[in-house]
């Protein structure tokens, strides 16, 4: 159980102003520049982050190609990185409420959702694979007696991992864990909406023992940082969630550079459709609530369309309206709250042009639609309801990233598939019923990396999160995560 008195001490603490993380050392950017920390529970600053150039980047690539060419990490034997991986893990437990309401302070997310999506899961996602590094082997083809071919992995070298506000500590393990177990050097951008707690945690993983130099932090903005980082001729891999206009970016500098790989997870559209035989139309609603509006809508695979039959369309859009009215939205550091605020104000802007782009449409705003709480100077707003939406409107075909949710109704399994599959995005997607074939029909039948059957949400470590179409390439979680921070090597011996 969460301690709110615990919360409420943490929620006052002072926070120092942040510089930059590289080479084991901390620093200012070159010419001191700092960047405001807005809280978005109040709209107050609550701090500094320096605001990294182009100069300082270089300086943490060359730090990081530095180490990794002298071998510092890369070849301690896999046993010993996973001590360091596993002591790691042990510290950023030990500092998992601070660091999960130091976090809650910068980006908004319910404090509730936020201890066990963000310190819980980082610590998961580092000790899975720790644990995971000294049990990867090499192969031995199967090739005729004069010859042996064995086939080496080994680390790519100098990665970048660019970082969304959303979910910073738990996206941030999904690159670090991986990169770090198999011996790469990491040089690490978080959001300028979103920073502190991954730089606590990085200030960590030199307290459990990782060299200087393996892992760096550059704070700044985006256009600045990690264009530099996606132009740099020294990094060999660019990982990257959020966008898909930064993805693209990304892909540009990386073509006009030194055609460095770029892993892109760029966010989804993702359809949540319900049949009349799902066996627990309330459950379903209940679900179905909690997956577009939990942390403001602000999740990748947030379930943002509802496809409903159209036989029970009326009563489960009812039964859903009434379990978001139900949830609290506020101060995501009260325990009681199940909604907290959007990140930032451009982003609730955002937000709200899209409700009212959904109705000039001919969307009906069902429910809510509003900001919320506006006298407290922080970002919050309605769970909102918009029915009657067409396949092509707005609403139902770009990621609003909030708590928006766009409701269809279908007649039959063939029309739910052609609605679910009628965007440019392939991220995730959700399914409820009762029938056995449909279910695996319909799996198959949904072109996205995830879906979700009778549930909405909730997979581990150990299955890949990752997408099709515009909503990227590679995947984050489980072992196949090691292939975008590996090569292989093929050595061909004449016996």
């Amino acid at each position: 159980m969460l301690d709110q008195a615990q919360i409420d001490t943490l929620r006052h603490q002072a926070v120092a102003a942040r510089g930059l993380l590289i080479d084991g050392a901390t620093g200012p950017s070159e010419g001191g520049q700092t960047l405001d920390v807005i809280s978005p529970i109040d709209g107050t600053v609550l701090t500094t982050t320096a605001a990294g150039t182009r100069d300082d980047t270089a300086r943490a690539v060359a730090a990081a190609r530095a180490a990794f060419e002298d071998g510092r990490w890369r070849n301690m034997p896999p046993a010993a990185r996973k001590r360091i991986l596993l002591a790691w893990a042990d510290l950023i437990e030990a500092e998992a409420l601070a660091l999960t309401v130091l976090g809650v302070r910068d980006n908004g997310t319910e404090i509730g959702m936020a201890i066990k999506a963000e310190a819980g899961s980082a610590v998961a996602t580092i000790r899975y694979y720790a644990e995971a590094i000294d049990k990867l082997y090499g192969e031995i083809a199967p090739t005729s007696p004069e010859f042996m071919g064995l086939i080496h992995r080994e680390p790519l070298g100098v990665v970048a991992a660019i970082i969304p506000w959303n979910f910073p500590l738990m996206i941030g393990a999904w690159k670090l864990g991986p990169a770090l177990a198999v011996g790469n050097s990491v040089v690490l951008k978080p959001s300028e909406s979103a920073s502190l707690s991954l730089l606590r945690v990085a200030e960590l993983a030199f307290e459990a023992g990782l060299p200087p130099g393996v892992l760096n932090v550059v704070t700044g903005r985006g256009d600045v940082v990690g264009d530099a980082l996606a132009r740099s001729m020294d990094v060999d891999a660019v990982v990257f969630t959020g966008s898909g206009a930064t993805g693209r970016r990304l892909l540009a500098a990386s073509s006009e550079s030194n055609l460095k790989r770029c892993y892109l997870e760029l966010g989804g559209k993702s359809a949540n459709v319900v049949f009349a035989d799902a066996q627990d139309l309330g459950e379903a609603a209940k679900v179905s609530a909690g997956g577009i509006f939990r942390n403001s809508g602000q999740v990748c695979v947030a379930g943002s369309r509802l496809l409903v039959e159209r036989a029970i369309h009326d009563d489960f859009v009812a039964e859903l309206a009434r379990a978001a009215g139900a949830m609290s939205v506020g101060d995501p550091l009260d325990t009681a709250t199940q909604s907290g605020a959007v990140n930032n104000l451009t982003q609730l802007e955002q937000n709200l042009a899209f409700v009212e782009t959904a109705q000039a449409e001919g969307g009906t705003l069902y429910q809510g639609g509003e900001r919320l709480l506006e006298d407290t100077g922080g970002y919050y707003m309605a769970p909102t309801i918009i029915t009657d939406v067409a396949a092509a409107h707005t609403v139902a075909q770009q990621e609003v990233f909030g708590p928006v949710l766009a409701v269809t109704a279908f007649d039959t399994e063939d029309e739910a598939m052609a609605l679910a599959n009628s965007t440019v995005f392939g991220l995730a997607g959700g399914l409820w019923t009762a029938n056995l074939g449909r279910a695996h029909r319909c799996v198959r039948a949904m072109k996205t990396g995830v879906v979700h059957v009778n549930t909405y949400g909730g997979p581990d470590v150990t299955v890949p999160m990752g997408g099709v179409g515009q909503s990227g390439n590679g995947v984050d979680k489980s072992l196949h995560a090691f292939d975008k921070y590996t090569d292989l090597k093929t050595a061909w011996i004449k016996l």
